[in-house]
């Protein structure tokens, strides 16, 4: 019997094991954090437990916690972020030598449970359901992590030996600014390549886009909202609210263009975008308010990052196109509306022609589960490892990634046996076997 085959039969044996050990991931409660004041949860015991699987079977186990310095100044990191009790790991499974290195790669951080009163059962008690399997994070990505992991300990257990190194490496923070890679990436954590195992469906994402966020602060002047006032060259009120419509009415024709635009196609993404997604105005509520606030997030394509890979000339763009729409607005024209733009995040794309896609691609299939290749319309941490770490980084994992971050979000069971054989004969195929 061959080692493929092997492996593929043992991790069917361990069926059961698989959807347990997702469970318990699910039982640590990883929310990730909203702001960089917000104190740990269960994030260090979730790595210790994973950590402890991993050394059992002879990784050499990297548990540390990033220094704040090591992330400061750079894009991803949010100012004065620290990661006291959010350790990240790196377990690696040394190769006999001679072969490519390969890093399985998820994040732990999940989104909030909010609105709690809404699931079905307990979001942090997995629960089989009609062969899905509910939880936060079940899709979004500790079904991935179960698999990986797995894929990684039947390897150790069955004795195969793998002639490059086999990194299993998991991070905090993607959900909520992209710091947790940065760290593992500053601290050296790199591979030949890498699979991180968000939920694709069991195609291969080879792209992502990026995306700049940016307040833009639309100034008004207050007065008394229940009495009439002179215009506003004699010294009346501005109403900031009224002032943001046409700011938002520039956004919606900037989005327009740019989806009708046959310059910015994408085999495998979907068109850059502008998406208002939050607003704030007023002071009193008999008060003319004195600032509209709009929060907004700006989506481009690869081809549209600057050279330095991140997102200036689109930033630059829709500025431009916001300023030129609002200045026949006499108010506007004089008093124009300000961006501030904050933690982005990048695109990335990966050549078609990479070898490991190519093995990902014959692995699922074999692993009875053929995916293509497609992309990620947001972005995960495999931008970061492909762009500071030299680790060309794809994602592939189970289903689905429309379920994440929803209510009674799940995973199929079904999926999870074929997701871990499938990983574990792409490090068979990447790494190779001595002999």
């Amino acid at each position: 019997m061959t080692d493929e085959q092997r492996v593929l039969d043992a991790i069917a044996e361990r069926s059961d094991e698989l959807v347990d050990h997702l469970a318990s991931l699910i039982a640590f409660d990883t929310t990730s954090r909203a702001t960089v004041e917000e104190p740990p949860r269960d994030e260090r015991s979730l790595q210790e437990y994973l950590a402890g699987r991993l050394e059992q079977r002879g990784a050499a186990i990297d548990l540390w916690e990033p220094r704040p310095e090591e992330v400061a100044g750079h894009p991803l990191a949010p100012a004065g972020i620290g990661f006291a009790g959010r350790p990240q790991l790196a377990a690696t499974f040394a190769g006999a030598g001679g072969g490519r290195s390969l890093m399985l790669n998820g994040h732990i951080d999940t989104v909030s449970v909010e609105p709690r009163s809404a699931w079905t059962s307990d979001p942090h008690t997995a629960a089989v359901r009609d062969g899905l399997l509910y939880g936060r994070g079940a899709s979004d990505m500790k079904s991935g992590i179960a698999c990986m992991t797995l894929a990684a300990e039947v390897l150790a257990d069955l004795g195969i030996r793998l002639s490059g190194d086999l990194v299993v490496c998991t991070n905090t923070d993607e959900e909520s600014s992209g710091a947790g890679g940065l760290a593992c990436v500053r601290h050296g954590v790199h591979a030949d390549a890498g699979v991180v195992t968000e939920p694709t469906g069991f195609d291969v994402w080879n792209c992502c886009r990026g995306t700049s966020y940016a307040t833009i602060r639309v100034p008004g002047r207050p007065g008394h909202a229940e009495l009439s006032h002179p215009g506003w060259r004699e010294g009346g009120p501005v109403n900031a609210i009224e002032k943001a419509l046409p700011v938002l009415a520039a956004l919606q024709d900037l989005r327009a263009r740019w989806h009708d635009d046959p310059a910015l196609r994408h085999p495998h993404l979907g068109p850059p975008d502008v998406v208002p997604t939050m607003m704030r105005a007023g002071e009193w509520w008999v008060t003319y308010p004195a600032e509209a606030r709009i929060v907004v997030s700006a989506c481009y394509l690869p081809a549209q990052s600057g050279e330095d890979g991140w997102g200036g000339p689109v930033e630059r763009q829709v500025e431009e196109f916001v300023h030129d729409a609002v200045a026949t607005d006499d108010w506007l024209a004089e008093h124009p509306p300000a961006f501030e733009w904050g933690t982005p995040v990048h695109a990335m794309q990966i050549d078609a022609d990479h070898p490991l896609l190519a093995i990902a691609l014959d692995a699922t299939a074999a692993a009875g589960r053929p995916g293509g290749v497609s992309g990620l319309d947001s972005w995960y941490d495999g931008a970061t490892f492909t762009a500071w770490a030299d680790t060309p980084s794809f994602a592939f994992g189970p289903r689905d990634i429309a379920v994440a971050h929803t209510i009674d979000e799940y995973t199929p069971v079904e999926d999870l046996v074929p997701c871990a054989q499938a990983l574990a004969l792409m490090a068979l195929r990447w790494c190779g076997v001595p002999g």
